[in-house]
């Protein structure tokens, strides 16, 4: 679970957009970690979000992901 979410975070703090889908997140764990499960990283993305690194951001119709503090985000 912590390679998961070493994972997440690099590519929250190396990616070129401030908020992502679900599957971006998803697409960057698997070039890593191939055999992952989503669940795992759906899980892993959740876990992040409990411990104040991720946000979420909903646009109202979907909801994307943000690196708490980078970006024009909700705490701004």
């Amino acid at each position: 679970m912590e390679d998961i979410k070493k994972v997440i975070l690099e590519f929250a703090e190396t990616s070129k957009k401030t908020k992502f889908y679900f599957s971006d997140i998803e697409k960057a764990v698997h070039k890593v970690l191939p055999d992952v499960k989503t669940r795992q990283i759906k899980k892993a993305a959740s876990e992040l979000i409990n411990e104040g690194k991720l946000i979420y951001f909903s646009t109202g119709s979907t909801t994307m992901y943000g690196l708490k503090g980078r970006g024009q985000t909700e705490d701004h």
